[in-house]
């Protein structure tokens, strides 16, 4: 391979991963919007039809996008009056160029379903992606939550003449 075939090669794959990372970048905000929006089918277009979302206690674990619908349309949604998901601290690793980990840290507030008081959550998500053809998406997340509390005294409310 000549120099300039392998200059070519090499500039290639810097694209190809910072077109990975984008569109990594993009399923973790696509998941709160997704789940904060309550939009559904911007929820499950992260996830491959194979996924696995272990939400761990006290939710548990769901498989394949029929395990997302239940989780979702069962468990969180019907949990939670209004929620606000805030991400940070991404980190991707790439295994290859078609598999991918990632990590970051997550607060959540919002209301519990029937509650006017705040609750907020901490967590980790640990997630395995994938590349199939050129669509990214989640393969496996697995969550780590650190804390679930309400906080006494905050309720949330829109600022007045909103």
């Amino acid at each position: 391979m000549s120099t300039d075939a392998a200059t070519i090669n090499a500039l290639v794959a810097r694209v190809t991963e910072l077109e990975s990372r984008s569109a990594i970048r993009d399923l973790v905000s696509d998941y709160c919007h997704g789940f904060d929006k309550r939009d559904y089918p911007r929820f499950l277009a992260i996830w491959w039809e194979d996924c696995v979302w272990d939400i761990g206690p006290p939710f548990g674990k769901f498989e394949g996008h029929a395990g997302i619908h239940e989780a979702i349309y069962e468990a969180l949604w019907p949990a939670w009056g209004e929620s606000h998901h805030l991400t940070t601290n991404l980190h991707i690793h790439f295994d290859d160029e078609d598999n991918a980990n990632a990590v970051c840290d997550v607060d959540c507030m919002g209301t519990l379903a029937g509650e006017a008081t705040c609750t907020i959550v901490g967590a980790t998500y640990y997630d395995q992606l994938q590349r199939r053809g050129d669509v990214w998406k989640i393969l496996q997340r697995n969550v780590k939550i650190h804390y679930f509390n309400p906080v006494p005294g905050t309720v949330l409310s829109a600022p007045e003449n909103a």
